[in-house]
């Protein structure tokens, strides 16, 4: 595949960025209290007011932006958490990222890639455990081609296991293609494409891509736009928190999503902020150059929230199980659990294993530990998948959000693809607090609403599966 770069321009203006940063440096109070008023209204924030509230150092400020987000996240999202898992179909890689343990020199990694057979006894491992929606990651090696990604997605979806078992929504982060190869990925039915600029810094992303494709700045920038050209409506971006300045990444991220708003008309459906975490042979993943406090990276998702109100959060496992609990609230709606991150990794009873995963996990406990921990805080596990398959998606999809669609829709379908879950799939333990949480919901319906929310539920309990509004 030829890497076409000609005529691409970089629309991340880097002296504008950093001159932002400078002068937002130690809001005044009252700047900061006008800026939570204007985001309470849930309209999104321009980069001069995020930058402001990325560098509040004022407890009581600080707390105030917490407050903030947390009040918008329960007005948008109420209490649902959207729930899924990675699975690796192949660590081999072409790049050379200094920072990862897939990288192409690294040569004490056991290199992986499924067979149509393993990918199929990885599913039904998954399946069983009560997952619905998958995100496939596939090392960036230039021999896997779209074709092979879209048959490695066919198998996936022709996998159904017992119960209720099969998947509903796989999701892709492959490396970027041209857009036929995109096109193909979107008629085999994938969800939403997912690529990480992980820097937008072009000096540092230079000197931690020193060859393979990845190297090629303009080509991965311009990966959304061609996959969005190809008919793909759901986008993910993110940065590695930790490589460069946060500060700068996150606004030269959200520049990127404005990008996309102007050309397509819509931004990213899903925005990932992932901090650098140990790999193997990576000194750099052990010691990052530009590291992020835990408040800073807290405020870093309160005040993403309050930026992008109705873009999806994702919260990955490479944080720990307190860090993640504590983030919930303040703006996450996506949530990776029970996540094992190499090739083969759910179906290997021996799963901890550095020589052959790309970075270390942090939290480690499995999807109904997860469960168990964010409905007893009040949070209703969602593996909804009904706007993708009604083509509720893209722009058609952030319209319906901003009229309260998510509360009038996602809310009772998460609890139709929990109901299923509490019958097929959870422990007594987890049964025993999932039930009565269903019940609660369920009470606080508009009568209206509650019929018809009750006949579905009840529909489940005989036996049908797959019920959504």
């Amino acid at each position: 595949m030829q890497l076409d770069t000609k005529g691409l321009t970089n629309f991340i203006d880097e002296e504008a960025i950093w001159k932002t940063v400078r002068a937002t440096e130690n809001p005044e109070a009252a700047r900061v209290r006008g800026i939570l008023d204007k985001a309470k209204e849930a309209k999104g924030l321009t980069l001069e007011e995020t930058g402001c509230l990325l560098q509040v150092d004022d407890p009581e400020l600080n707390e105030a932006v917490f407050e903030t987000a947390r009040t918008v996240k329960q007005t948008i999202y109420g209490n649902r958490m959207v729930l899924f898992a990675p699975l690796y179909i192949t660590n081999e890689c072409g790049n050379r990222c200094v920072y990862c343990g897939f990288k192409a020199d690294n040569t004490e990694l056991v290199r992986r890639t499924l067979t149509p057979e393993e990918i199929r006894q990885e599913v039904t491992v998954l399946e069983n455990l009560g997952h619905k929606r998958l995100l496939l990651v596939y090392g960036e090696h230039p021999r896997f081609g779209a074709d092979w990604i879209a048959e490695t997605v066919r198998t996936v979806y022709d996998t159904v296991s017992e119960k209720s078992g099969e998947i509903r929504r796989v999701n892709i982060n492959c490396a970027p293609l041209d857009v036929a190869g995109f096109r193909t990925l979107h008629e085999v039915g994938i969800g939403t494409y997912q690529c990480f600029q992980e820097t937008y810094h072009t000096e540092t992303y230079a000197a931690l891509h020193p060859s393979g494709h990845k190297k090629h700045f303009l080509w991965r920038l311009y990966a959304l736009h061609r996959a969005m050209e190809a008919g793909i409506d759901d986008v993910g971006m993110g940065a590695l928190l930790g490589l460069y300045d946060h500060r700068f990444d996150i606004l030269a991220m959200l520049t990127h999503a404005a990008e996309l708003e102007k050309h397509f008309g819509v931004g990213p459906h899903t925005i990932s902020f992932p901090r650098l975490e140990p790999a193997l042979n990576a000194d750099i993943a052990y010691n990052p150059p530009h590291p992020i406090t835990n408040e800073q990276f807290k405020r870093l998702v309160a005040v993403l929230r309050l930026a992008v109100p109705y873009t999806g959060l994702i919260l990955s496992t490479r944080e720990g199980k307190t860090m993640r609990r504590e983030l919930l609230d303040l703006g996450v709606s996506q949530l990776s659990a029970g996540s094992r991150t190499y090739p083969g990794a759910y179906a290997d009873p021996n799963y901890d294993r550095p020589d052959v995963q790309q970075f270390c996990v942090g939290d480690n406990r499995s999807l109904e530990e997860v469960i168990q921990e964010i409905v007893h805080h009040g949070y209703i596990p969602s593996w909804c998948t009904a706007c993708y398959r009604l083509g509720r998606t893209g722009e058609h999809f952030m319209e319906l959000a901003k009229k309260g669609f998510i509360q009038e829709f996602c809310h009772p379908n998460s609890l139709l693809t929990f109901k299923e879950y509490l019958h097929d799939y959870a422990g007594n333990d987890t049964r025993a607090v999932g039930l009565p949480l269903v019940q609660r919901e369920v009470d606080n319906f508009p009568a209206k609403r509650r019929d018809l929310v009750v006949s579905r539920l009840d529909r489940i309990e005989q036996g049908e599966r797959d019920l959504y509004l």
